[in-house]
Formats: structure tokens, sequence, C-alpha cells
């Protein structure tokens, strides 16, 4: 069962730890290979190939060595060759010499039917060679030396010496492949050994246990011999099928990628092992805009373009780290050591220009990219769990910002405790009523009438003071919160609204709606009940939406925009020249009023290009039969070029502040009250803003 994830097979960079380790164990294992083939004689070998015995262990040998024994999927050094129980036994029987030689044979036929990089042969010859080795020195100074032309047959006065042979054996071969292994994934050997050592231990016990059996068998009778491949096979049945279930356990059946019980286990793992002042880091991966290619194209190509980002993320990590298909097109990544969070980002950077290769399928090129989110144990989370969500949490600011890929930052978790404490103190405002409206007029620029007023939510918390609602709307627009709120508004606007319009004070309120709510049928439900209620026209409340709203094809088409409509209230298109606005999309909307972004209006009278800008919003939205609103008009000379381009009204503090209910109603008095030909000139004036008035 192939890993996707085995990268063994690339050779190391010259001069790196284990380009060295591999280099050394080489040379004096091919250097022990040398001299034990040197003290072979010719005439006693010519002798032995003329057996029919050695050419049945050997081809035992080699077969054996086609395909290890597994017991677990999760191993880190892989399986165990039964190829070790016929090397140990032709060891007792011929000798070094050619137990060394019989090996070696069959790990190069081994390489060439898996098609093994050389580097990985040579090392796997060396390290027989040299297990082989010691087992032999042990043998020797037992004074038991088997030689090809006086095979040695044991007997059970030689087990103290075949059971240490055999240990020896053991340790050599696992130190060696311990080291080799925890050098290119970069872990502790201490940990590559615990992990495997079990399991090991285990197989190589009953393998070499057999050997002797193998020898004496061989000299009683070799007819007898492949009677041995009986209860391998029935060892192969029962490792592979505990394999099979261990890897469906463990594994994603898709790309063949470790799945989500895996990632734990390995990241739990890397946690316990991380030392003071190492970092373990979590990536989240998404890929972008996938569901439209699995819509248009099927499944089938989805799955291909699932298992070719697989592939290419598995070679385009470092050794030792781990990638996880946690379901969908979401990928994970396990860091299991990172120097750094900028270290973290480079491997994320690196991953992120595998994908966006384009993929060639079906007769099509694909343009795919992924959105990264990024979290850091200790810095930011203590263990598995809280790593995912943090980097979860980190994926989607990715996505919302479009820059790829992010580091998690607490301050902009809206998971974060303290924003969770935030909600739930909002939502017991909301309940107890604490929230506060004030109005900020919009006034006729030609002539100086008030035309409404803008109504803005301010919360003043018990124990933090005045809170944004920059920092309280947007958290309230990812929860379940959303729609009380805007409730919540709508009603205090009505309220209000009642009160000025039953008392004379004719002013039409805007309130700001988000997508989401002006989307809602539950909204022209709610706004019908409460003109009913408080006996008020249509016209005296306006929605106002952000620009964005035009980029929702479901905006145009929706049954809740038409029954707004049907219902008179009309809707105000907010900030407008921000986002990627066409006049198609502007004209299909039931606007009555454009408002131009504040930040155009601040600087027109020092840059000419947004002041083209804003000529040109104006001029648009007249061409439209709509009414221009410009906001943030705060000085004189900016209302006279605003006045002089056309624009209708505009809303600011060189005309008035927010102010709270009782102060606009004061000041809407006061100012219906002044002659209309002064109304046109109350931007020159100092009787503006309430604390003068």
């Amino acid at each position: 069962m192939a890993d996707p994830t085995d990268t063994r097979d690339t050779g190391p960079r010259p001069g790196t730890p284990l380009w060295a380790y591999l280099a050394a164990v080489i040379t004096i294992g091919f250097t022990a290979l040398v001299v034990s083939l040197l003290g072979i004689d010719v005439a006693e070998t010519a002798e032995l190939v003329r057996s029919p015995l050695f050419w049945m262990l050997a081809a035992l040998v080699v077969l054996g060595e086609l395909r290890p024994v597994v017991l677990s999927s999760s191993m880190t050094v892989g399986g165990t060759y039964p190829s070790t129980m016929f090397t140990f036994a032709a060891l007792l029987h011929y000798g070094l010499p050619v137990a060394v030689l019989l090996q070696a044979v069959a790990m190069v036929v081994n390489g060439a039917v898996t098609r093994k990089a050389s580097h990985r042969v040579m090392f796997n010859i060396a390290q027989v060679t040299m297990a082989c080795g010691a087992a032999g020195l042990v043998l020797g100074l037992f004074g038991d030396r088997p030689v090809a032309a006086a095979s040695w047959v044991p007997d059970g006065s030689d087990l103290l010496a075949i059971g240490i042979a055999g240990l020896a054996y053991f340790v050599v071969r696992a130190l060696l492949v311990s080291g080799a292994v925890a050098l290119h994934e970069r872990r502790s050997i201490h940990r590559v050994i615990r992990t495997t050592i079990g399991h090991q231990s285990l197989v190589y016990a009953g393998l070499l246990g057999l050997a002797p059996l193998v020898v004496v068998v061989m000299n009683h009778s070799p007819a007898l011999v492949p009677l041995f491949l009986a209860p391998m096979a029935a060892v192969y049945f029962t490792a592979t099928m505990s394999v099979r279930r261990d890897h469906q356990a463990m594994h994603d059946v898709l790309t063949g990628l470790p799945n989500r019980k895996m990632l734990v286990l390995s990241t739990e793992e890397a946690l316990a092992e991380a030392r003071d002042g190492e970092r373990v880091g979590l990536f989240l991966l998404d890929l972008d805009r996938f569901k439209e290619i699995n819509d248009t194209l099927g499944h089938p190509v989805g799955d291909r373009l699932l298992q070719l980002v697989a592939h290419r993320l598995t070679h385009s990590v470092r050794p030792g780290d781990v990638v996880a298909r946690l379901g969908g097109d979401e990928f994970a990544v396990l860091l299991p050591s990172v120097r750094d969070a900028a270290a973290a980002r480079e491997v994320a950077a690196r991953l992120r220009v595998a994908i966006t290769e384009p993929v060639r399928l079906e007769g099509m090129s694909f343009d795919l990219d992924a959105s990264f989110g990024i979290a850091i144990y200790p810095d930011h989370a203590p263990d598995f769990e809280m790593l995912l969500q943090r980097s979860d949490v980190a994926m989607y600011l990715a996505k919302e910002g479009r820059t790829g890929g992010e580091i998690y930052a607490a301050d902009k978790d809206r998971n974060s405790p303290e924003r969770i404490n935030l909600l739930g103190d909002l939502r017991r405002a909301i309940d107890r009523s604490e929230l506060r409206l004030h109005y900020q007029p919009k006034l006729d620029l030609a002539g100086g009438q008030v035309r409404g007023v803008e109504a803005l939510l301010r919360w003043r918390h018990p124990e933090r003071g005045m809170i944004s609602p920059g920092e309280f709307v947007p958290m309230a627009e990812q929860s379940y919160l959303m729609r009380h709120l805007t409730g919540y508004v709508i009603d205090a606007a009505l309220e209000q609204a009642a009160h000025w319009w039953h008392t004379g004070l004719h002013e039409q309120i805007s309130v700001n709606v988000s997508a989401r709510d002006l989307l809602d049928c539950a909204l022209s439900d709610q706004l019908g009940a409460g003109l009913a209620r408080y006996r008020l026209p249509p016209k005296a409340i306006q929605l106002e939406v952000t620009e964005r709203i035009l980029m929702t094809d479901q905006a145009y088409t929706d049954g809740a925009v038409r029954a707004l409509t049907a219902l008179g209230v009309p809707l105000a298109l907010d900030d407008f020249g921000t986002g990627y606005s066409s006049l198609v999309r502007l004209q299909r909307l039931p606007v009555a009023e454009v408002k131009i972004d504040s930040s155009f209006v601040r600087r027109i009278g020092e840059s000419k290009d947004d002041e083209r800008i804003v000529r040109s919003i104006v001029d648009l939205v007249r061409s439209l039969g709509l009414r221009s609103v410009a906001e943030g008009v705060e000085s004189a000379e900016v209302a006279e070029r605003l006045a002089d381009m056309g624009c209708d009204l505009g809303q600011g503090w060189l005309f008035a502040k927010p102010m709270s209910a009782a102060d606009a109603t004061v000041w809407l008095r006061k100012h219906r009250a002044l002659p209309p030909h002064d109304l046109g000139f109350l931007r020159r004036t100092e009787i503006l803003d309430p604390q003068r008035a």
C-alpha cells in the first residue's frame, strides 16, 4: 500500500546531516562487504553454487525481500522483510560472506522491482552487512565460525550464542535505520525508536527465532525448507488484513493522505515531544472556488484535482511534515518542528506556489488557489483542538481579505473569549434596551432645507464605556444577533419617527441594514407591522444598504426586496464608490438615493482625482434620476464644491454632529423655524452645532 507522503527516495542535499550520515554508513558497510567477500575461497564457492540447497536458500532470500510484513500503517520505519529469517539462516549455516552476498543481491533485486532510489538501496545493503557482521562477531566470540566448506548446524547448547547474535543483528539494524529516519524526518531518535521498537522487536524475534530451525531442516531434509513459506503466507495475510483496516481507519480513501484521526495522533505526539522553546505549526487550507469546478464539471474531475493537490502538497512539504485531508477541499499540514511564525509563512508560501501552478485536465486548463490559516504552538494554542480552531479562524480571515494566508491574531478572532463575552453583553444590551440611536441631519446643499436624518447606533457599555459600532456591528453580523440588532434599531427608529411625525416634524429616518437583513422576508413584515402600529407613511423610514449588495444577484430577484418595494419603503445605497458597481447593476436595483462615501468627499479639495470621481458619481446618479448625498462634509469649501457639482444633499459635521433624540428634536425645531432664505447658508453660520445653538 503506497504511501503518498513517502519522500525517502528524494536524495538528501550534499552537506546536510542526513547526507553525511548516509555517506558514513554506506562507506563503512561497503568496506565491510568487500572485506567479507575477499575472504571467500573460490574453490569452496564453486562447490557451493553447485548445491541445489544454496539456490533454494538464495531464492527464498530474494522472494522474502520483495514484500515486507507491515503490522501498522502508521509505523515510522516501515515493515520487516522475511528475508531476514533466511539471511540469518545462511549466516548460521554458511558463514558471513555468503549471507551478506545473498542479502546484497536480494536488495538490488528489490530496488529494481520497487524502483527505489540508489542511495536507499546502498544504505540498506550497508546496514544489513553491518548487522550481519555484528552477529558473525558474536558467534565468533562463542567459538562458532561457520564457513561455506564446513556448514554449521547448531544444537541446544548454541542457543545462547544464537540469541545474542540475533540481538546484535536486530540492535544494529534498528539503530542504523532509526538514525536515518530521525534525520530524514527531523525527529528525535529516541522518539523514532520508542514508536517502532515494540512492533519491530516482535517481528524480528519471530523471524530470527525461526532461522536455526531453517538450518536444522536444511541439514536434515532440504526438500522440507519450502514448507516455511506456508506460515510466512499466513503471517502476510494476517498482517495485510490488519494494515488494511488500520489504513482505512487512519487515511482518506480518495487521496491516501492521513485523515483527521491520524492528524490528531500526529499532532499530539509532536506537542508531547516539543521541548522548551520549540514550536509546532498547524496549517489549515481550503481550495478557493473548488465548488464551482465540482458543480460545473462533475465530481470525477473534482476528485482528480483533489488527488493532484494532495500529490503537490506532499511533495512540497519538508520530510517529517504531515499532510492530511480533513474532508471536501479542506487539507491540513502539520509542522512538527518550526522555527517561528516567519518560517511557517515561508512553508505556506511554498505550498501555495505549488498549488497555483496551472493544471491541465480533460483538455482544459485550471488555475487553482488556496487560502491558508496558520496557528503556532505554544504561541497561539496549547493543544490540537485549539490549534485547529485558530488556524480555521486565520484561514477564513485569509479568505475574506483574499490575502492567500494569515497567521492567527487574537484581536481578529471573532471567537476569542473577549469577543464572546462582548457578544453576550450585546445580547443583554438589546434585551434591556441599552442601545441608543443618535441622529445626523441631511441638508439640501442648494437651499439649506433639512431632508431627513440618518440613525446611527450608539452603545455605552457599563464597564468599557462607549464602544464603536465598527467593533460590535461586524461581530453581530457574523452571529445570530444581527437579526435581533436590526429589529431593535428599526423599532427604535419607527418609534422616534412616530414621535416626530405626530408632532409636526415630518422627517425621514434612514436606517442602515446589512445585505442579509435586506434579503430577509421578516424585514418587510416587521416594517409593515411597525408602520401600521405607529400610523406612519412608508416614506417615514428609509433603508440604507452598502454598495456590496449590487454584487449579489439575489438582490435583483429576491422576494424580500420586491416586498419592500411594494410596501413603498425607499432604499438608499450607502458608501458608493468603494466597491465594484456597474451602471447596469445600479439601474436594476430600486434605490432612490445614492450616498457618496466620505473617503472621497473629504479629499475633493486636495485631490483632483477624488474630485473627478465625486463629480462622475453625481453625474451618474443624476442621469439615473436618483438623489445624491455626500457624506463627511466638514468644511464650507467642500460644501460649495459639491453644490457646484450638482450634488443634492450633504451630511457631516459642518452641519451637525450625530445627536441624541432629544437634542435632534431641538435642533430640527429650531431650524424649521428659520426663514427659508437663511437655510441656504447654514453651512456658514455658527448655529448648526447643537452645543453652540
